[in-house]
């Protein structure tokens, strides 16, 4: 076969194609670079970003909660967290036994935790200070640290119901709870580089991702009132021994909350060594018959109907009768009070009068009256799991059922629904809606939120009002209320004293709820005060020993603090 022989022409041509090849070449290699630089920078550099650094969840600290005079209730101190980076760990087995004993737990637990194929773990979280030390001086490859912070109550017990607690990471109780979206702040992150194995870059550093703070709440509540209000409270437990006893202080002025705490308690730096049961605030969240508490809401709709004639007389033999059921008087064993005007029943606390007064009253109007002050349902106060209470449905009320109603029997309540009514009956008939925190700040001390008191409706005339207090006065005075008389202050109030049902349902048994709510002093009401003490145990089984005594220091010793001038007394004029 003849050769063809290459001429200068076609090796110019060859160079030409070869040239245009690596051109072409050469021009798609710098789009594609173009592209890769330019175009999918952002995006690619994401991508990396997320192969090279790894993190790990950090909470952020979290607000404070301080008393109406700034003092600090619940607070936050920095502590240490140990976590593992389980590839960069070359002997877990060794380090699990290293570290059991140190962090106290089981070495098998934290050889499961830094073997996992994660990123990073967490081993213990919020250790105390002498234990992260303890592991620092370990020096352990892939063993790091990072600050959190760990929940505090300074007053350990004092207001715990009210507060609530915090677990790891969120409120489960309490205003904790309830204001968890403004306590809790943001999460943050502890960032740090690695490889592709996992292996931390040297010559890199961690570091921390932290969101501002949460915010700060103020109360409305005094913390040296809730002092006074749980002194009490353990008092009449240590003596009395009752199964609960609680009580709950108001400003008739705004609806304000000044104190409030129920026994058994706890504290919530050890809250889980505690019964559940005793992590709730029972003058928001319990409900039980009131008994005759209850009957200043028929003394203030009989008033304001235009029904109640003070000087009018009635007999009270030691009970009535009706449909055929007979409903005693307290008096029953030692014949009734007898001839009694009906101011004198209000002091004297008479079931068949008030059931008369009720019969006047008729069941449309007296539970017009009860809706509107507020009974039925929560007072919308700003605390977690409130009671609403049960009142009967007027469709299904009969001439027994609207007797019973008459003087707390057959329905229950809450004590907040009945500070907030008697705040109404004395501060010229306004309900007003109850609340617990005044302010939300930020950590300048900017206000994020300011609360305002809010009034609902009025529910009575002024003119009712006043006619309400002088009866409740009268209870003190001269009535069932005596014991709570003060020798400083003029104190109006209503006892209650609650029968409750037994195991088969009936009443008639030994065991009783002995409340008191009332308010002083009388010529300018500073303070509203609900007391109750359930099933007393030891010593004398009434309120005269229990409830009374509760309701009359917490008063005292309230007003006091509050620089309230003695009743009858004027203000020293200042010197010139």
């Amino acid at each position: 076969m003849a050769e063809f022989p290459v001429t200068r022409a076609i090796v110019r041509k060859r160079l030409i194609f070869i040239f245009a090849i690596t051109v072409l070449v050469t021009l798609l290699l710098v789009s594609r670079l173009a592209w890769i630089q330019i175009v999918m920078a952002d995006e690619l550099y994401e991508q990396a970003w997320e192969q090279w650094n790894h993190n790990m969840p950090i909470s952020t600290g979290r607000g404070s909660i301080y008393d109406s005079s700034g003092r600090l209730l619940a607070g936050s101190n920095a502590v240490s967290t140990v976590a593992a980076i389980p590839p960069q760990i070359d002997n877990p087995q060794n380090v699990a036994g290293a570290l059991a004993p140190v962090l106290e737990m089981d070495s098998h637990k934290i050889y499961e935790l830094i073997t996992l194929e994660r990123s990073a773990v967490y081993i213990k979280r919020k250790v105390e200070p002498e234990v992260s030390e303890a592991v620092r001086e370990m020096k352990i490859p892939g063993i790091v640290f990072f600050t959190e912070e760990k929940r505090y109550y300074p007053g350990e017990s004092l207001a715990s119901q009210l507060l609530g607690f915090v677990g790891m990471d969120q409120g489960w109780a309490g205003l904790e709870t309830y204001y968890e979206h403004y306590l809790s702040g943001s999460e943050g992150r502890m960032l740090y580089p690695a490889d592709g194995r996992g292996k931390q870059l040297p010559h890199n550093f961690s570091r921390y991702t932290v969101p501002p703070r949460g915010y700060d709440l103020h109360l409305t509540v005094d913390e040296s009132i809730q002092h006074i209000v749980e002194k009490e409270l353990n008092r009449v437990m240590q003596e009395a021994a009752p199964k609960q006893a609680m009580a709950l202080a108001v400003d008739p002025r705004t609806g304000a909350v000044l104190a409030a705490a129920s026994r058994p308690d706890y504290n919530p730096d050890r809250y889980d060594t505690y019964d559940p049961e005793s992590w709730a605030l029972a003058p928001f969240t319990s409900s039980f018959e009131p008994g005759s508490t209850f009957k200043m809401i028929t003394l203030a709709a009989v008033i304001e109907e235009g029904l109640f004639n003070p000087d009018e007389h009635y007999h009270c033999p030691g009970y009535t009768v009706v449909d055929g059921t007979r409903i005693n008087c307290w008096t029953a064993d030692r014949g009734g009070h007898g001839d009694l005007t009906y101011f004198q029943s209000v002091g004297g606390s008479c079931n068949p009068a008030f059931i008369e007064l009720g019969r006047r009253l008729g069941k449309e109007k007296l539970f017009r009256y009860i809706d509107a002050f507020g009974f039925g349902r929560p007072t919308g106060i700003d605390y977690p799991g409130e009671g609403s209470g049960m009142i009967f449905h007027p469709d299904a009320v009969g001439s027994l059922e609207l007797a019973t109603t008459t003087f707390g029997q057959g329905v229950s309540v809450t004590p907040i629904q009945q500070v907030m009514a008697i705040t109404a009956m004395i501060n010229g008939g306004y309900l007003y809606r109850p609340y617990l925190v005044e302010e939300i700040r930020d950590r300048e001390g900017g206000a994020l939120y300011a609360r305002e008191p809010e009034e609902l409706r009025q529910v009575i005339s002024r003119e009712t009002s006043e006619m309400l207090i002088e009866l409740m006065e009268s209870v003190v005075l001269d009535g069932t209320g005596y014991a709570a008389a003060s020798d400083i202050y003029r104190i109006a109030g209503k006892t209650g004293t609650a029968e409750k049902i037994d195991s088969d349902g009936n009443y008639g048994g030994n065991d009783f709820i002995y409340s008191l709510v009332g308010f002083a002093p009388v010529e300018d009401p500073r303070l509203v005060l609900y007391v109750a003490v359930d099933g007393v145990t030891r010593g004398p089984r009434l309120g005269v020993h229990t409830s009374a005594p509760l309701f009359k220091n917490i008063m005292e010793d309230t007003l006091n603090y509050l620089r309230v001038n003695p009743s009858g007394f004027s203000p020293p004029e200042e010197e010139i």
